[in-house]
């Protein structure tokens, strides 16, 4: 049995310690820009736009958890207002993301058949007068769902360069159900992104890539030819292959061998008989090489790709401008979304943290709510159902017991004069 040491003992059961403060002082190091969970007080965060308000055409927002809730105290703001347009933001302390990662992230529970609708949300820059935020109000940046019908189900992601918008090129879906979803972009200062829905990577690549922000670092030579000695032939006929002897003799077709003469066959009135042919097994057509492997094969030619003359590179694609608000504008033909936990951080494992903490432990209980809630919906629904056949059936009723009224049998008399 080896010798105790205590010293090396010690050092052991500090390494768990040790490993946690190392977990603390990166989140330490890490910066929360901005976080809300909209608990009470969070209106003197937030300025409700008049934008539309004269037209009649604003909405406004409800502070609540919703129909179905894992906690029905941790409240979200709940557009409340059917065919509407709804502006909300919230000024934040100022913050730039150079040489640092940013993440975006939030949660969006569509409670309503929002038929069609946005759920986004935007991070703007400058001076914003809050009280007239809109669709006409400049953004940095616009990440969420936008749904209409059942074909549109997209998720944007918009970026805004030198006074620009450029959406992301990929087709991304977003959720559609019913339930609470947590959207997350992830932006690093190499400008490569991730976009994870609840804590899993839907979409990961580059600003230079994914949208046609700048032009491509590398475009097709239109110039270029395949050279005249390339070989992509990559199976030729073998020169060593030779014909075997009588091949072209083999005849394609053959009297059949089973055929008989009929027994009341008259060579004098039908003629000498002949049995009918068949196709030979034997022939296998004309006779051709067999193919071998090219050993000049280089390969299908592809055409060279060779530096783009007007790509110029900026570092600094990635960056935006320093981010002053957060706001929340969107038009819904149908009202009932519920937003909450917006968080804008530099540390994606925080933010995927709170996804643990407030999704993943939550999402079985949401989801039975949400279940026993639809079964009081259809059972309510099958009431009403049941009512209006009942009123149905009475009027029915009423028609056919109704006294008859003698002047329409006058009517019918004069009819038939």
């Amino acid at each position: 049995m080896g010798e105790f040491h205590p010293s090396r003992a010690s050092k052991l059961l500090l390494l768990p310690f040790a490993l946690h403060c190392l977990v603390l002082l990166n989140f330490a190091c890490s910066e929360i820009f901005f976080e809300e969970r909209f608990d009470d007080g969070w209106k003197s965060r937030w300025v409700l736009s008049d934008w539309k308000r004269s037209e009649g055409k604003a909405g406004t927002f409800k502070h609540t958890a919703g129909k179905w809730a894992a906690d029905p105290d941790d409240k979200g703001i709940q557009t409340s207002n059917d065919a509407k347009h709804y502006a909300i933001s919230a000024k934040i302390p100022e913050f730039s993301n150079k040489n640092r990662t940013l993440v975006v992230q939030y949660s969006i529970k569509f409670e309503q058949d929002i038929e069609c609708g946005g759920g986004y949300i935007k991070l703007l820059c400058g001076y914003v007068n809050q009280k007239k935020f809109g669709g006409d109000t400049p953004y940095s940046f616009m990440f969420g769902p936008d749904i209409c019908g059942t074909q549109k189900k997209q998720l944007h992601v918009i970026v805004s360069y030198q006074g620009q918008y450029y959406p992301i090129k990929k087709e991304i879906e977003c959720e559609t159900d019913k339930l609470t979803h947590f959207y997350t972009f992830i932006l690093r200062p190499d400008a490569t992104y991730s976009l994870l829905i609840d804590n899993r990577e839907r979409e990961t690549g580059s600003l230079y890539t994914d949208w046609d922000i700048l032009p491509p670092p590398k475009i097709k030579d239109v110039h270029a030819k395949k050279p005249a000695d390339w070989d992509d032939r990559e199976y030729i006929e073998d020169p060593n292959d030779v014909k075997p002897e009588g091949y072209d003799k083999i005849p394609r077709e053959i009297p059949d061998p089973k055929a008989k003469q009929p027994a009341d066959w008259d060579e004098e009135e039908d003629g000498i008989w002949k049995p009918a042919k068949i196709p030979n097994p034997a022939y296998k057509g004309p006779w051709k090489r067999k193919k071998i492997k090219n050993p000049n094969y280089k390969g299908k030619w592809k055409t060279p790709w060779i530096d783009n003359p007007d790509f110029e590179d900026d570092p600094d694609l990635y960056v935006m401008k320093p981010i002053k608000y957060v706001g929340i504008e969107v038009w819904q033909v149908k009202a009932g979304s519920v937003y909450d936990n917006i968080l804008l951080c530099d540390d994606q494992q925080y933010a995927r943290q709170v996804v643990e903490e407030l999704w993943a432990k939550n999402r079985e209980i949401e989801r039975d709510a949400f279940e026993e809630a639809e079964k009081v919906r259809r059972a309510q629904e099958e009431v009403g159902k049941k009512e209006k056949e009942e009123r149905e059936k009475k009027k029915r009723d009423r028609r056919r017991h109704r006294r008859p009224d003698p002047h329409d049998y006058l009517d019918d008399y004069h009819d038939e004069l």
